[in-house]
């Protein structure tokens, strides 16, 4: 006896950092779930490097604010330290206390690419006085304007990217309007306005220079990262899942229902639990042996996982031919739906089980605890609950469904009835 191959376990989803690696990722972006993923793991990596950085900039600020007093002179000075003092200097203090806030993962994004172009503007402005003023040799500011937008500021390669283009383009224009006077007369001498285009020239050609490389740093540092992220995934994925039939196994099952447990009894939202056991298997192993066996528990697995397919629902093997189902926040109307879809799903597997007790085609019970947690009771109750409710539909003759919901109350967690054990298969 073999199982179809529309119920083979190759119908359960691929593994999401799975799938991802195969399908690649040459923009650097994953599917939208994946990707936010990756986010909250990348700024948590690298938010120390950011905070260092801040602290970089905020000395630095205050160390070019000092040296050009002493470079510049009093008048040339003035726009340029206050850019730094009043712009530049607050821009850093605001990066540094953002990402000491409990809550980054909100606004933290925003916040560095608001920043990274603030600074790069601040740097254009510099220029441009500068240069007015014939000291060219502030462009190098440019070019750690660009660098910290790439490497220092915590966003990843596509917003750096769209901060140095907003500030290139800013910095080409405003030059640009320099070149043909828009800012009135120039302070430099006559003959040295021919060498200044020249000069122009060459720090537009520097300043894309220094995006193309720092850009090039910043795609495979990323990319490395990323792939790093789903290699780490794929582990993890490794071991939460069944090798037998590839759903999420008893120890996900238990860490799923205690995170579920919490978190409904924050937000008051209901939980149902469904235990879900093949009639009768140790006599189907025995008489179709223990390959038909498994392919059983595959199909099994593939129909409970096509029944509960909302993004909160969650399949496991509980054990051996016993698997548990959690539906958060499911109404009354959504539980009723997936206990008969699951009946009926089994049911068209069609599966021949002659030495079974309750039919002649394979078929599964189904114990359903629905409750509203409150914090006085923990999430073991839960499962006790379903487990007597799987227990009742057993003794009632399996191939059946029982429900509980107001035998909650006079649960006594712990207390586990001995007689289930005689009728367990």
């Amino acid at each position: 006896m073999s199982v179809t191959k529309e119920s083979s376990s190759h119908d359960l989803p691929e593994l999401a950092y799975a799938g991802q690696l195969k399908a690649g990722f040459p923009w650097l972006r994953f599917a939208p779930a994946l990707e936010r993923e990756f986010r909250r793991a990348n700024l948590v990596e690298t938010i120390g490097h950011v905070r260092a950085s801040s602290v970089f900039f905020i000395v630095l600020a205050l160390g070019f604010s000092a040296l050009q007093a002493i470079v510049l002179g009093r008048e040339a000075n003035t726009i340029p330290s206050l850019l730094h003092l009043l712009v530049v200097l607050p821009t850093m203090l605001i990066m540094l206390g953002g990402s000491l806030s409990p809550h980054r993962q909100r606004f933290f994004a925003p916040l560095a690419a608001t920043c990274a172009v603030i600074y790069g503007l601040c740097q254009v402005v510099i220029q441009v006085v500068a240069s007015r003023r014939g000291f060219p040799f502030l462009f190098p500011g440019m070019v750690l304007a660009i660098m910290y937008a790439y490497l220092m500021s915590g966003l990843i390669f596509r917003h750096a990217l769209a901060a140095n283009a907003i500030v290139l383009i800013a910095y080409l224009a405003a030059m640009t309007a320099q070149q043909a006077g828009g800012f009135g007369a120039s302070a430099l001498p006559a003959g040295l306005e021919e060498l200044a285009g020249y000069a122009f020239s060459y720090d537009v050609l520097a300043i894309v220079a220094a995006n193309l490389v720092g850009a090039a740093i910043a795609f495979a540092h990323e990319k490395t990262g990323r792939m790093r992220f789903l290699e780490a995934g794929m582990l993890r994925e490794m071991v939460a899942r069944d090798g037998l039939t590839g759903i999420q196994n008893r120890r996900m099952f238990d860490q799923h229902i205690q995170r579920c447990w919490q978190q409904a009894v924050r937000e008051k939202r209901r939980i149902a639990v469904l235990l879900v056991d093949i009639d009768c298997f140790k006599h189907f192993n025995d008489r179709y042996g223990h390959q038909a066996g498994d392919e059983c528990l595959r199909a099994v697995a593939v129909s409970l996982t096509q029944c509960a397919r909302r993004p909160l629902d969650f399949v496991a093997r509980f054990g051996g031919e016993e698997f548990a189902i959690v539906l958060y926040e499911a109404s009354r109307e959504y539980v009723a739906e997936v206990l008969v879809r699951i009946q009926r799903t089994i049911a068209e597997l069609n599966i021949p089980h002659e030495a079974s007790l309750a039919a002649s085609r394979l078929t599964v019970s189904i114990g359903a605890a629905y409750i509203l947690p409150c914090a006085s009771r923990t999430h073991e109750g839960l499962v006790q609950l379903a487990d007597e409710a799987l227990y009742s539909a057993k003794e009632q003759g399996r191939n059946r469904v029982v429900v509980m919901e107001a035998e909650y109350q006079n649960l006594e967690t712990g207390r586990f009835d001995k007689r289930r054990h005689p009728l367990a298969g």
